[in-house]
């Protein structure tokens, strides 16, 4: 009880003590658990990570079946959450499965149960555990994964798993916490960008469209072409009976009757408005009306009634 006139509370029981600064200790155990998270649910279901796991071109892990529910036109994203929410959680990082890689773990033998609460996953080269208190990386575009710390003292070029040949730049850090492992991630996507390729090494599905776009405008600026030789030339004749337009130059028939009909109808356009006459607005200037000058009084000067109009 307090401000009800029984007691009058000081300074130190009203302000409350100022928000300090997380320990280092305190810091670690934040991002042990954030790890933990990470490494055994999908950010986008919130559902445990079984097989098949994919991977975007940042590291982060989601069930397949979570991304393709994601990427279903007609779907509004992963059960429970709206397409907005996933969204958030993608950072415009997954528009197609060709920006994904699946990772291919070694399970342990017994590690996985049959109602799907564990998934022990280990490093083919030293069957140790991969998890938060160990730095993995995959190959892309194989995905297989790997203890780091084993996998860069191995031979290099070739996928230890299937002998598949690999770039460096292509080992893929699984969950970085390093800023510098985020910095290169992110620098090869936007370098992958920029060529047109995704994060699996594919082309792009927008740059394909863009370069069918570009073919098809090339081939029909190519068919135009074909079609008109010299630059255009039209020339039309005096009109006699009936006024000729003919057209010099172009080769395609169909363009060249379409072009000499449009000058026709201008040319006779043209005519009508210079032999054409109103009536209505002649009388408006005309100066001899069948009426003395002085029969006309302020209401009538400047305009008459036509002698043909119909009364």
């Amino acid at each position: 009880m307090g401000n009800d006139g029984g007691s009058i509370p000081t300074r130190r029981e009203l302000v409350k003590e100022a928000a300090r600064n997380l320990t280092t200790t305190q810091v670690k155990e934040t991002q042990q658990e954030k790890l933990e998270y990470h490494w055994t649910t999908c950010p986008l279901s919130h559902q445990p990570l079984i097989p098949p796991v994919v991977s975007d071109s940042l590291g982060n892990l989601y069930n397949k079946d979570a991304i393709l529910e994601f990427l279903l036109p007609s779907g509004d994203g992963t059960p429970g959450f709206s397409k907005s929410d996933n969204e958030e959680v993608l950072e415009g990082r997954v528009r197609s499965l060709r920006d994904v890689v699946e990772v291919k773990f070694q399970v342990e033998e017994h590690g996985f149960k049959e109602n799907g609460t564990t998934t022990k996953w280990v490093c083919p080269i030293t069957n140790k555990a991969l998890g938060p208190g160990v730095k993995a990386v995959y190959l892309v575009p194989c995905g297989h994964a790997f203890m780091e710390n084993a996998f860069r003292e191995m031979p290099k070029d070739n996928c230890l798993q299937c002998n598949e040949p690999y770039l460096d730049e292509n080992v893929i850090t699984i969950l970085p916490t390093l800023s510098a492992d985020k910095e290169r991630l992110v620098a090869r996507a936007q370098h992958l960008n920029g060529q047109g390729l995704t994060h699996s090494l594919k082309k792009a599905s927008d740059s394909g469209k863009n370069t069918k776009k570009r073919k098809k405008n090339n081939s029909t600026k190519v068919k135009d072409l074909d079609n008109v030789g010299d630059p255009l030339m039209i020339e039309t004749s005096k009109p006699a009976s009936n006024s000729k337009v003919f057209s010099v130059g172009i080769r395609n028939a169909g363009t060249a009757s379409l072009t000499a009909k449009v000058l026709a109808e201008e040319e006779e356009r043209n005519k009508r408005r210079k032999t054409g006459t109103n009536n209505n607005l002649k009388s408006l200037f005309s100066s001899g009306n069948g009426f003395a000058e002085k029969s006309k009084d302020f209401m009538t000067r400047g305009y008459s009634i036509p002698a043909d109009a119909k009364r």
